[in-house]
């Protein structure tokens, strides 16, 4: 799964909200709002009146974490101007009313209580606070809303993704165990010397897709590894063909998608004409210049294929890949798919 970012937007503007918004600016306005003395040389008189904003701001928490998404989500809209207007105009002053009260309890005897007392009588409650109050905290509220819902279908893609990598590991285990064990059934019949290494061979890239692949990313070392299996087994099959895989030397530990690459290198090998026919093959390239990781690979068309009006083959691999892409390099990958008479070529590039 593809991790969830590490900044999260709600959360910041929530924050910077509950500092500037409450902290300063409701404190500000309280203390302009009253008639208590100057304190020379004091930036932040009377912090009272500060825990005060804060405290009964607190009354808003159940109102923008809750209700409002909850509302939203039902897309019940009537019922949240219902319900913002009664909560604003109701419910929030009994609440700051019982945090007045606990204030002139507790200041009893000190110059700041006129200002606790005057804010139990309601002197305070205008429609500057409610609008400044409102709009702020349905901010959170919505910004909140937002981020799940994109969350949730950020999610839900990527275990889509995640199934589809599932069904093309068990797509590709069946028919390559199957035509490998022939060919290795051949080798046996023959007494091949090499039947020995190309059943560890095969033994090793089966692990490879069955546990190795389970990772969210896996090293372009172990991936280049499987693929040059893959390429020796497939040279074993047509021995007549031209079968290359060509890697750049020296290529530095990078971390892709697992089997990232499998659905062209299988179509290349369905669809080859190689076969058929010798001295036709696939053609694969792995290098990296700059930061960008170039992959391409070509092959030439079976003759049934060489109409130019027919449509390019592997659309449901090339769609897997084209999401997987999307979800783990937005902004930042390439695919050219470029088809003439007799070849097919793909090149895909990754910034990495």
């Amino acid at each position: 799964m593809v991790k969830k970012s590490a900044f999260n937007f709600p959360i910041v503007l929530e924050i910077f909200i509950w500092l500037f918004y409450v902290s300063f600016y409701k404190y500000s306005y309280y203390l302009e709002s009253s008639d208590l003395p100057h304190i020379p040389h004091n930036d932040l008189p009377y912090l009272q009146i500060c825990l005060y904003a804060i405290l009964t701001t607190l009354g808003l928490v159940p109102y923008y974490r809750y209700l409002v998404p909850m509302l939203l989500t039902l897309k019940k809209y009537f019922w949240l101007f219902i319900i913002t207007f009664v909560y604003f105009i109701f419910v929030l002053p009994f609440f700051n009313d019982a945090v007045a009260w606990t204030f002139i309890k507790i200041t009893n005897g000190m110059v700041v209580n006129s200002f606790f007392v005057s804010a139990y009588e309601g002197y305070f409650l205008d429609w500057n606070l409610i609008m400044t109050d409102s709009i702020a905290f349905l901010c959170i509220a919505f910004s909140r809303f937002s981020f799940h819902n994109e969350y949730l279908r950020h999610k839900i893609e990527t275990d889509h993704l995640q199934l589809q990598l599932s069904q093309l590991k068990t797509q590709l285990q069946p028919h390559f165990l199957f035509n490998t064990l022939n060919s290795l059934y051949g080798m046996s019949l023959t007494r091949s010397m090499e039947t020995p290494r190309f059943i560890l061979l095969l033994s090793q890239m089966m692990q490879y897709i069955l546990y190795d692949c389970n990772s969210e990313e896996v090293l372009l070392a172990n991936e280049i590894e499987f693929f040059k299996g893959y390429f020796e087994i497939e040279q074993k099959k047509f021995p007549g063909a031209k079968i290359s895989l060509a890697i750049q030397d020296n290529l530095p530990e990078l971390k892709i998608p697992p089997l990232l690459y499998l659905p062209l290198v299988e179509n290349s090998f369905k669809h080859g004409r190689h076969k058929l026919e010798d001295n036709f093959g696939v053609e694969a390239y792995i290098k990296l210049e700059g930061s960008t990781l170039i992959f391409i690979i070509k092959n030439e068309l079976l003759p049934n294929q060489q109409d130019t009006n027919i449509n390019p083959r592997g659309g449901i691999g090339l769609s897997n890949i084209q999401k997987r892409l999307e979800l783990y390099y937005p902004k930042k990958h390439k695919m050219i798919v470029n088809r003439t008479a007799n070849e097919y070529i793909v090149n895909l590039d990754i910034t990495v």
